[in-house]
């Protein structure tokens, strides 16, 4: 299952099952797991471990050194998890040492063409990624988020679990959970309520974070006056918590 072009390092921790395509190049620090298949012409290189049942298509570049000036060679990691399907031509850097060290991808995620994701970035699972959307440095993404093609986002933004964002939108601040955004720069546009209800949520979950939308965008309460209304909304609505710990968390501030 290995074509006889892939150049593969002896040290490289290759599973049973995996197949390698023509002329691809594996690194001597690169672990893959059962059951993925790694298409022609991809390098992947550095400290990067890859789960199981993973499909790795053409021409990818994994764990490539950081595009940051500081980075001096430190032994950095990728990390990706189980079921990704990661299209052609994706780059996925090393993380650096200024943050925890290492880029991480979760689980069942859906990662289309051209997509970069630099260093330091910790994407959760099930998430969709449409073509050439970019995440800059040190950017969090939660389970379940959408990024419309040509997304931009800025370093050090973080952006909740269930949001989805429209074609081009440029996010220079987080973006709470469960929200529609777009625009340049992006400015939220309601709840994400048909993704909300695929995913099983019910009317009364619908209807809560409806009011908590309302209290943060609608009411012209500040930040710290919709956070407090929205932990009492908690109080009924559980799945309203997430987006006041997302409050919490927050560095760079909220898109309004």
């Amino acid at each position: 299952m290995i074509h006889e072009t892939a150049i593969i390092h002896p040290s490289a921790q290759i599973a049973a099952g995996v197949s390698v395509g023509a002329y691809s190049i594996i690194g001597e620090h690169v672990s893959i797991g059962a059951g993925s298949t790694i298409g022609a012409h991809v390098v992947i290189d550095g400290h990067t471990t890859i789960g199981c049942d993973n499909q790795i298509f053409q021409f990818n570049s994994l764990g490539a050194v950081p595009q940051d000036k500081k980075y001096a060679g430190e032994p950095t990691r990728l990390e990706i998890g189980n079921r990704n399907i990661i299209r052609e031509f994706c780059t996925f850097n090393l993380g650096t040492v200024q943050d925890g060290g290492v880029t991480r991808i979760g689980n069942d995620n859906w990662i289309m063409a051209y997509v970069h994701l630099a260093h330091d970035c910790h994407v959760g699972n099930h998430t969709v990624f449409a073509n050439n959307a970019s995440l800059a440095g040190h950017v969090e993404v939660g389970d379940y988020a959408i990024l419309g093609g040509f997304t931009g986002v800025h370093q050090f933004c973080k952006i909740g679990a269930h949001v989805m964002t429209g074609i081009s939108s440029v996010i220079f601040k987080d973006v709470p959970p469960y929200l529609m955004v777009g625009g340049q720069p992006a400015a939220p546009h309601g709840m994400n309520n048909e993704g909300l209800k695929r995913r099983g949520f019910s009317a009364a979950a619908l209807a809560g974070l409806k009011r908590a939308y309302k209290l943060l965008y609608r009411d012209g309460l500040t930040v710290s006056d919709a956070q407090t209304q929205l932990a009492l909304l908690a109080q009924d609505v559980p799945e309203v918590q997430a987006m006041v710990d997302f409050l919490v968390q927050s560095e760079r501030g909220i898109i309004r």
